[in-house]
């Protein structure tokens, strides 16, 4: 599992025990700096994957290793640092802390992983000064960046939250389907700043959506059903 950000290796998971797989993949590998657009219908399991390749599932069977380190052999104390040091997460809800202000709310991923707030440091000589470098990447006015969360609109939260998952440069940023509550315009223009701003981090990207318009945007597209062993079963078992 050398040289990739996230290898997956024969994995399967189920809810419950005694309960058909949900998910069976053979293999799915993801490089340095990819973008890759993951897609499927709801329902699909496309939120579990991203919970497993993120550490926060275990699989039933097989390998899911980000940075070279198989989720399952890392110590059940150290998954969140982990978690915290190679992975930025957009949430589909954001997920931003209400009280907290815009640039506060950036900044959360470096009082969690030191290896993010030197990397902060290493890039712009301090993490304040990296959110604010994003958060300007971003389109978000400077007036903005000391209102709490709450107080934003869905198009300047979803600003937000990309700049808190790219702060510190982490090695994979998942996206799960934070274009969902956009019109057109806006979600072009976030993806052209995200798309942007992986690469400029060289930041591997999974971006995870239904919607196959934008699906072009994307270099490698992966259609979850496909590389889905589970669906396939099901679809011949009905």
């Amino acid at each position: 599992m050398d040289n990739a950000v996230l290898e997956l290796r024969d994995l399967r998971f189920s809810w419950a025990r005694g309960q058909p797989d949900c998910l069976d993949i053979e293999h799915l590998r993801i490089a340095p700096g990819e973008a890759l657009f993951l897609h499927g219908p709801s329902g699909c399991g496309k939120s579990t994957l991203l919970s497993l390749m993120a550490g926060v599932l275990m699989p039933r069977q097989g390998q899911v290793a980000l940075m070279g380190r198989d989720w399952q052999q890392v110590r059940l104390g150290r998954r969140d640092r982990h978690r915290a040091d190679h992975v930025g997460y957009i949430f589909q809800q954001f997920n931003l802390l209400p009280y907290l202000s815009a640039l506060d709310n950036v900044l959360m991923p470096c009082r969690f992983s030191d290896m993010r707030r030197t990397a902060s440091v290493q890039q712009a000589g301090s993490p304040q000064a990296e959110a604010e470098a994003w958060l300007a990447g971003m389109g978000l006015e400077r007036a903005l960046w000391t209102r709490a969360a709450r107080e934003l609109s869905v198009g300047q939260q979803q600003r937000v939250a990309a700049a808190r998952a790219l702060i510190g440069r982490p090695a994979l940023v998942i996206a799960d389907e934070p274009t969902s509550a956009l019109d057109e315009d806006r979600r072009d223009a976030f993806l052209d700043l995200l798309l942007s701003a992986c690469a400029s981090a060289r930041s591997a990207l999974v971006f995870v959506s239904h919607d196959r318009r934008i699906a072009q945007r994307f270099a490698r597209q992966v259609s979850l059903p496909e590389i889905n062993r589970a669906a396939h079963r099901e679809g011949a078992a009905g």
